[in-house]
């Protein structure tokens, strides 16, 4: 009898399209990309049940000892920042007030900042040194739309509730922990300047801070202008429940709009109405109707309704729904993408409403590297798990009480370095992927918030200015610190990154999946942001303002008039 990993393999190449005996070989030549990804493992003898994390790779040195020292030695002004952006909670592609607190501390730590990188306004890049080799870090500070919630209570108890009497929402917050992410990247950063300072070293250190991750906008059109070229390592993390290295893929997406543009009148009388919000729900149904029998189990694609109408007796003359589209490659995003876009043609006919379609955004599906996690993992293993107070286990676990969750508290270990799954069942997307696919990415997961509670939640919001929170963002600095350190005093294991790196992309070429000529979404910035930055608006390439959208459909009719029956 067949293995759990071979039969999750079978149905891995049954849900790609391919026969259960085809092997990783079809599946690399199927879908180059997801071989990469995903295949590359199994066709170079790297099997879930034999393999055993490599110890020794992280070596203690000068350097590291200097790089940690100084997390250890600016503790309360790391963990200030992410406060200051906890409290700041912006929203994508305007994180004005956050972007410049991080490349205010990256200024004071002797970095040079040249702001609007691919002609993103909130969008920057940090350099510290020359010559060496040239590592990245990831800064990101967007908050979450309706995840307000209050700092430290174990309940849903939102921080900015919006009163209305028809309709009350929340306020934004950040439910997906980004203060901590662009914290952490940010410490780590300077640690390593510090230890290049220091210690005398060769190498160059660059601070990548994004804009709109959670709208998957900042890293594919960065990357698509050449922003990331000339690195030799990224390194990366995310706030999780748990503190692991890994080199797993995820899922690439599309991320576009669908406008429905009609005929207002009263509800009353809502002959001859065109309704655009016919339109959008007429689309949702007809999406819902592909999932049995045109989504593979790795396929997501999810919508939200941005503007339903005022009040029920205003037939909205605009309506628009809002898709992310994710698949395991760009290829296969494409394919459920068209599927996508016949829906609201169809939709638009039987409305008989005019469709107006705008292409937002769109990455590729990450690509590890093993190398760079087992580094990663090392690393972790020596400096060990984030280490939490009883208050914090108390608070973890008044979290998960509320929501549900067993009541688990806190992870206190590493978990531990595994391959990837046989199967890829599908899942969450970044827009580090496109990052991946030009650099060896090395990333890590670090626990800031309870066991069993989601990202994109009000119980992460609660304690990501925590205590609990900043103890996964100071071990998550010294992981990426550490790991950066060994990149530079071991030019061996840089070179086993790329050299993996090399092997994983041969004979896959890159394309963005953004078509040219598209403008990435954009907010005016305030003027002061403007003089602060000095930036002017709009930036070179951009139409603004935007072309309004507009619905100037006539009014439908029932025919002529006839007499009455009597």
């Amino acid at each position: 009898m067949a293995g759990s990993d071979e039969i999750g393999r079978r149905r891995l190449l049954q849900a790609f399209g391919l026969t259960a005996t085809a092997g990783t070989a079809a599946m690399m030549s199927a879908d180059p990309v997801l071989g990469a990804s995903l295949g590359y493992d199994e066709s170079v003898g790297v099997s879930p049940a034999t393999y055993t994390a490599p110890a020794g790779l992280a070596q203690a040195s000068d350097a590291k000892s200097a790089a940690l020292a100084w997390i250890g030695e600016h503790t309360a002004e790391i963990t200030a920042l992410s406060d200051d952006i906890w409290g700041h909670a912006e929203l994508s592609l305007r994180e004005w007030k956050s972007s410049l607190a991080v490349a205010a501390l990256l200024r004071r730590y002797g970095f040079s900042i040249s702001w609007g990188a691919a002609g993103l306004p909130a969008t920057f890049v940090a350099t510290y040194g020359s010559g060496g080799p040239v590592l990245g870090f990831n800064a990101e500070y967007d908050a979450l739309p309706g995840l307000s919630q209050k700092s430290g209570v174990g309940t849903h108890d939102p921080l900015v509730y919006n009163y209305d009497a028809y309709g009350p929402t929340y306020g934004v917050g950040h439910g997906d922990a980004h203060n901590l992410l662009g914290a952490g990247s940010t410490a780590a950063a300077i640690a390593v300047s510090q230890a290049i300072r220091t210690q005398g070293l060769k190498a160059t250190v660059k601070v990548f801070g994004t804009t709109g991750e959670e709208q998957l906008v900042g890293k594919p059109y960065m990357v698509k202008a050449g922003v990331y070229d000339g690195l030799d390592a990224f390194l990366d993390w995310h706030p999780f429940g748990s503190t692991l290295a890994f080199w797993n893929t995820t899922s690439a997406l599309s991320s576009a709009t669908f406008t429905f543009l009609g005929a207002a009148g009263h509800g009353a009388n809502p002959l001859g109405n065109k309704s655009g919000l016919d339109g959008a729900l007429l689309m949702a149904t007809m999406s819902e109707y592909l999932r049995e029998k045109n989504v593979a189990a790795s396929g997501r694609f999810h919508y939200a309704i941005i503007n339903g109408g005022g009040a029920p007796n205003v037939t909205p003359d605009m309506c628009s729904i809002w898709y992310f589209i994710r698949e395991g490659s760009p290829a296969r995003v494409q394919v459920l993408y068209d599927k996508i876009v016949a829906c609201a043609q169809a939709a638009a006919q039987a409305s008989q409403t005019k469709l107006a379609h705008k292409f937002h955004s769109a990455t590729w599906n990450s690509l590890g590297n093993k190398a760079g996690a087992e580094l990663v993992n090392d690393n972790m293993r020596a400096i060990g798990a984030p280490v939490f107070t009883d208050d914090d286990q108390a608070l973890a676990k008044s979290v998960q009480r509320a929501l549900g969750k067993p009541e688990a508290g806190l992870p206190t270990t590493v978990t531990a370095l595994t391959p990837p799954a046989a199967a890829f069942g599908g899942g969450i997307s970044t827009d580090t992927a496109d990052v991946s696919w030009h650099v060896p990415t090395a990333t890590a997961l670090v626990t800031t918030f309870p066991t069993g509670v989601p990202n994109h939640n009000w119980g992460v919001t609660a304690v990501s200015a925590t205590n609990i929170g900043h103890q996964g963002l100071l071990s998550a600095a010294r992981y990426l610190a550490a790991t950066a350190v060994d990149l530079i005093t071991q030019p061996d294991l840089l070179a086993g990154l790329t050299q993996e790196f090399q092997d994983r992309t041969a004979g896959v070429q890159w394309a963005s999946m953004i078509p040219d000529g598209t403008q990435p979404p954009m907010y005016e910035p305030p003027a002061s942001f403007l003089a602060a930055t000095g930036q002017t608006w709009p930036p070179a390439g951009i139409t603004w303002p935007v072309p309004e959208v507009v619905a100037t459909e006539q009014l439908g009719t029932t025919g002529p008039a006839l007499p009455p029956v009597t």
